[in-house]
């Protein structure tokens, strides 16, 4: 198994409380792997990507329980050296806002080159050489002249691609994709994806796609897992999920997407809001917002159940949901 999450736990401290962000999260992903991880803002699914990559703040956020196994190695015993030699050569992070992630006063091809430089030795030219090469690999036309280009100078969805090349610089083993094709309309939306697909494919890498739009992930993904307040709510193979959700929240999610098949409709969406993860409600964390809540949900934390050898749901309800998707 090349990662493997078990039971991980991350807290903020704050004026109002402790905020549970990640609360007793597992999964796993194997080499050549695709892993979706959905929900809406505040689930805690970038919390827990920052955990896995240990780039979290801390304070404020601080890993109170679980083990991050990284080709066998838990990375929350190593120390601080050790782990950021992991960063880069072992996984990588394509972040959701390039221009941000970026140095705006760096061209990207020093930025791209000195991957190289640092954990590779390579000389400021050969370094340049490579930068070329991965420029082009991603896509990115007259390669040669752009790589003297500052990042302001590029659109959306080459700023993707750059950062994309750098994720892949020095060939990790998984790279974690934080919102990929936020920002950038359908049509680049759709090359981006296609492009890390193929990236993927060719290195054979782990890939964890972070997301709240579960149309983006339909063709990529392997599995899905489904976070809500902090917990995995349902984790399941892509097309079991597509075809019967288990959890109302699921089918919350599913039942939100545009159809073209349902041109004139009102668009579904989930009543309410996410909780205040300080306030957490007790019993099943979406009861208030959920048409199947009945009075055990309001009083039991429902466990993952496990649907079937390869798929959970935290549902006390999940045999009805997975059988009616009608509301």
């Amino acid at each position: 198994m090349l990662l493997d999450v078990r039971d991980l736990r991350v807290e903020f401290r704050t004026r109002d409380g402790v905020a549970r962000a990640v609360d007793g999260v597992g999964f796993a992903v194997d080499a050549g792997e695709t892993l979706a991880v959905l929900g809406e803002s505040g689930s805690g699914k970038s919390v827990t990507a920052q955990a896995v990559m240990g780039i979290l703040d801390t304070p404020p956020a601080r890993i109170t329980g679980g083990r991050i196994l990284f080709q066998g190695r838990d990375l929350l015993t190593l120390k601080g050296e050790e782990r950021r030699r992991i960063r880069g050569t072992g996984m990588a992070m394509i972040f959701q806002d390039a221009l941000s992630a970026l140095n705006p006063v760096m061209t990207v091809g020093d930025q791209l080159g000195e991957m190289f430089v640092v954990h590779r030795g390579m000389s400021r030219k050969g370094a340049r050489a490579r930068a070329v090469e991965l420029m082009e690999r991603v896509r990115i036309p007259a390669a040669a002249q752009r790589v003297r280009d500052y990042p302001h100078q590029f659109s959306g969805g080459m700023r993707q691609r750059i950062m994309i090349a750098m994720a892949l610089a020095l060939e990790p083993a998984l790279v974690i994709a934080d919102e990929p094709t936020t920002a950038l309309d359908v049509t680049v939306q759709a090359q981006v994806m296609d492009l890390l697909a193929e990236l993927q494919r060719e290195y054979r890498m782990g890939l964890i796609l972070i997301t709240h739009d579960l149309g983006v992930v339909a063709d990529v993904a392997d599995r899905i897992a489904v976070m809500y307040a902090g917990r995995i709510v349902e984790s399941a193979p892509v097309h079991d999920i597509y075809k019967a959700p288990a959890h109302p929240y699921t089918r919350g999610l599913l039942d939100s997407i545009p159809r073209l098949d349902q041109k004139g409709r009102q668009l579904y969406a989930i009543q309410g809001l996410p909780p205040n993860l300080t306030h957490i409600p007790p019993g099943c964390s979406f009861h208030p917002r959920c048409p199947l809540a009945r009075d055990v949900c309001r009083t039991d934390e429902p466990p993952l159940y496990a649907v079937d050898e390869d798929r959970g749901s935290a549902c006390h309800f999940w045999r009805e949901c997975l059988h009616d998707r009608d509301h």
